[in-house]
C-alpha cells in the first residue's frame, strides 16, 4: 500500500507551503528592502526547483539531460533578456 502514496508529491507540497510561508514572513515582519527582496528572490527560485522537480516531473523521463540543458537554455535567454532591458531603459547604454 505505500507503493500507491505519493509520498513525494505530498513532501513537495508541504516544502511549497513552507516556501509559501517563508515569503509571507517577508510582508508581515518589517525588513529592509534588501533583506525583503534577497528572501523572496531565494524562495522564488528554489519554489520553481520544486514545481519543475516534483511536478512536472523534470527528471523522471529517459531523456533528462536535454531538459536540464532546455531549463538551462531558457533561464540564460531570460537573464539577456532582462539585462538587455536594464541596460537600454535605466541604464542608457
Amino acid at each position: 500500500m505505500s507503493e500507491l502514496f505519493p509520498r513525494k508529491q505530498v513532501m513537495g507540497f508541504l516544502f511549497s507551503l513552507i516556501l509559501t510561508a517563508i515569503a509571507l514572513t517577508v510582508y508581515f515582519f518589517d525588513m529592509s528592502f534588501a533583506v525583503g527582496m534577497t528572501i523572496l528572490l531565494v524562495t522564488a527560485f528554489v519554489q520553481a526547483a520544486v514545481q519543475l522537480v516534483v511536478f512536472m516531473h523534470a527528471g523522471e523521463t529517459g531523456d533528462k539531460k536535454s531538459i536540464y540543458i532546455n531549463i538551462y537554455y531558457a533561464f540564460a535567454i531570460a537573464l539577456v533578456t532582462i539585462f538587455g532591458t536594464l541596460l537600454i531603459m535605466i541604464w542608457d547604454m
